[in-house]
């Protein structure tokens, strides 16, 4: 468990949970409490007496239960006093996920193909609850994106930065903003990866040389990135459900305040943006792999027509040949050429005079033109 004191002087950090709520609600800024799924079940009641000494009030039992449940879609809910907002993050660890336990590590074999890294996607929920002094969240066991944002956000508290005019977040719901703007920016480097992946797969679908057999693979492929796509589209709607719910906050007693909230909309709305890029994205890798079986099976199709076309050739040419020489091998003895020394020679002539003129033929209507590629 992380704890943050974040206030415009710098950030404090500490892992005494005790020493926080003896402490009560701090005179300046706001307190950021980041714990795994796990603590969060063992501590619960230590988190509920310390939000109820920072805030005044506790988690109702059922967002309780929606923070420990590791299979919870992305989602937006809340009550008079708090917002809880559950996140499903899109990453690539190192090991291949499980797909029954989301946050932990596959022990056995996989049992669903595809490229490695649609094998390595972990898609555990992350849980936001926001209170007016205390941003409480709730990760996976192993949660780079809560790692990655806490060394950015010790580096904004650096006397450089803030020389430079990095901001530190002003609210509980502007650090969780930015949480979830780095969970959505994280889906860049999973998303070169299954470009580049799927871009192999189209070279060899469409190459005319190779023989392509991973079709288990692009079916996986294809089943996975619609789950991708539907865990997208419910984190576009937790976020436009906590826009809506922004809007319906009353309206600051100060200037300051007002220019807050109204960069807190700004930055919801920029977040919102990111992840529909991230739908349209994960949308066209779908189209994109429709597009190249298509596109296969159509070149299959025409090097079948090709193919087709060529041996009817061949047998148009070797017809009337096939009819002369079963003519001259009729078992009669009155045929004409039968008893001429050359008639032999010139049956032959005869046949080399049809099959060229047939060849021309078909040549010049392009029966026997090679298709271009």
């Amino acid at each position: 468990m992380r704890i943050f004191h974040i206030q415009a002087s710098g950030i404090t950090e500490s892992n005494d949970l005790d020493a926080l709520t003896a402490a009560g609600r701090p005179a300046h800024g706001f307190v950021w409490v980041a714990c795994t799924r796990h603590e969060f079940e063992v501590q619960q009641g230590t988190v509920q007496a310390m939000l109820f000494a920072l805030s005044g009030q506790q988690l109702v039992d059922l967002h309780i239960s929606d923070l420990m449940n590791n299979h919870l879609p992305s989602h937006y809910d809340y009550t008079s006093q708090y917002d809880v907002l559950v996140f499903r993050r899109l990453a690539a660890g190192t090991h291949n996920a499980d797909p029954e336990h989301p946050g932990e590590i596959l022990t056995r074999e996989p049992t669903r193909g595809g490229p490695p890294i649609l094998r390595r996607i972990d898609t555990s929920p992350v849980a936001f609850a926001v209170f007016d002094h205390v941003l409480l969240t709730v990760h996976p066991t192993d949660c780079s994106a809560r790692d990655t944002y806490v060394i950015k956000l010790i580096q904004a508290a650096s006397s450089e930065s803030r020389a430079a005019g990095a901001r530190l977040p002003t609210s509980p719901a502007d650090l969780m903003l930015r949480v979830v703007n780095q969970m959505v920016d994280g889906f860049l480097e999973l998303r070169r990866e299954l470009t580049h992946q799927l871009d192999h797969w189209q070279t060899e679908l469409l190459n005319p040389k190779t023989r392509f057999n991973n079709w288990n693979s692009l079916l996986d492929a294809r089943v996975a990135l619609h789950t991708l796509d539907e865990i997208c589209e419910d984190q576009r709607s937790a976020l436009q459900d906590w826009i809506e719910a922004v809007k319906t906050w009353p309206d600051a007693d100060t200037p300051t305040g007002q220019r807050e909230r109204d960069l807190l909309q700004v930055r919801s709305r920029d977040v919102l943006e990111h992840i529909e890029r991230v739908v349209h994205h994960v949308r066209r890798l779908e189209q994109s792999v429709e597009t190249a079986v298509q596109m296969h099976f159509n070149v299959q199709g025409s090097r079948t027509n090709d193919i087709m076309r060529t041996l009817t050739v061949l047998t148009a040419i070797f017809l009337p040949l096939n009819l002369i020489t079963g003519f001259f091998g009729m078992n009669f003895d009155g045929l004409p050429l039968i008893h001429r020394q050359s008639g032999a020679w010139m049956a032959v002539g005869f046949m080399v005079v049809i099959s060229v003129g047939l060849v021309v033929l078909f040549w010049r209507k392009r029966y026997l033109a090679r298709s271009g590629r």
